[in-house]
């Protein structure tokens, strides 16, 4: 369900939510639709959790706001269905022309979509009723016959999968202290729905779902697969293994049993995404390079080999320690057993203490056979 917001183009990423092959393949959608699809018979609101910060908007409203869904309003493409970019008024919410109001995001389920009805359901129940800097806004939704829509404020950066993947001369590649940015606004949305009062596991993090705005600030964004963790003694919460191949821990591909220690593990992998510039899983690289943690875990712990892994458009913009610890938070959270695997809020802390706000000047060393080194100080985003 990889959804771009971003005006400039569409997001075109491989892999899709869906059943997960034990096989080891990539997402299987052909029997997506025994997981969920859209009922025979339109569902009510009643079904929707109450919020008052929740509008709901009528298909012809969301209908103008988007220009009748026009193909140049596409913003992106996913499993859900397609996303356009419209304009409200910012007090009435009415459509106005573009260009004017309140830019918004307007995702549209495709009748034909292997998601349905239960995952729009989650996201409308998840975001609507959470408020916190690094998840996406949900603004309104709309149910209408057989029409499910969802508004969200819109992130003019797009994607973080974008920024890392994308070739092009709009997407030039993230410096070293962007990409820290966006690792711990990404860590301070997960530790938020781990210690919610209702606690939530997220069950689909992965670069797509990251959106940055302007500032760069990263914002968690499609709820569809989230859960509600486990209650009282219980450990885990047992389900049908969905997620996206690559991103979802060994453990519960195994057993179907998903605990918060389930998102630490898909939040690690993203963060050697963000370390090496590689995804998770690539096929288009040789055999034993497919899979991006099985390649790099060797050389995580060892300073001297770290260096085969760094993204080598990072070259000069950080610090061999600082590389370090950010390879040792990764491969924490890659752990095998999930028992070894920190909380969020411990690496909340730990992405933290690599912030340099005395803009201390690092020594350097030699790079070869060893790291790049360069002065890079790592803004510090909205506390939690």
């Amino acid at each position: 369900m990889g959804i771009c917001f971003s005006a400039e183009t569409k997001d075109t990423s491989p892999f899709h939510s869906g059943v997960i092959s034990k096989s080891g393949g990539d997402v299987g959608t052909q029997n997506s639709s025994k997981v969920s699809s859209m009922p025979a018979t339109p569902r009510s609101e009643g079904e929707i959790l109450q919020s008052s910060n929740l509008k709901s908007f009528s298909f012809s409203d969301l209908k103008m706001a988007t220009r009748n869904f026009r193909p140049d309003s596409v913003l992106g493409e996913g499993g859900f269905g397609s996303v356009f970019k419209g304009w409200i008024d910012e007090q009435t919410f009415a459509a106005t022309k573009p260009g004017t109001g309140l830019v918004i995001a307007v995702k549209k389920l495709n009748q034909e979509s292997f998601q349905g009805h239960r995952e729009w359901l989650a996201e409308v129940n998840y975001l609507g009723q959470f408020s916190h800097p690094n998840l996406v806004e949900l603004i309104g939704y709309c149910l209408e016959d057989e029409q499910r829509l969802l508004v969200y404020e819109f992130m003019p950066r797009g994607s973080l999968e974008n920024h890392l993947f994308r070739r092009g001369s709009y997407f030039q590649p993230l410096s070293w202290s962007l990409r820290l940015k966006a690792a711990l606004g990404a860590a301070k949305g997960l530790a938020f729905l781990h210690n919610a009062k209702t606690k939530v596991i997220y069950r689909d993090f992965k670069t797509s779902n990251v959106l940055l705005d302007s500032n760069y600030n990263a914002k968690l964004s499609d709820f569809g697969l989230a859960k509600d963790g486990p209650t009282g003694d219980k450990s885990h919460v047992s389900t049908r293994v969905m997620g996206t191949y690559g991103y979802a821990a060994p453990e519960y591909l195994a057993t179907g049993h998903l605990t918060s220690k389930s998102d630490v593990y898909s939040f690690g992998v993203v963060l050697l995404e963000m370390l090496s510039g590689r995804r998770a899983v690539d096929k288009n690289r040789p055999s034993n390079e497919y899979s991006l943690v099985e390649w790099a875990k060797p050389y995580l712990a060892h300073k001297r080999k770290l260096f085969r892994v760094i993204d080598n458009r990072l070259e000069g913009q950080y610090t061999l320690e600082g590389a370090y610890a950010v390879a040792t938070v990764a491969l924490r959270c890659i752990s095998v057993e999930p028992r070894f695997r920190p909380t969020m809020v411990e690496v909340v802390k730990e992405l933290e203490q690599l912030q340099d706000p005395k803009g201390s000047k690092p020594r350097r060393h030699s790079t070869h056979g060893t790291l790049p080194i360069g002065n890079t100080s790592y803004p510090r985003p909205q506390g939690l």
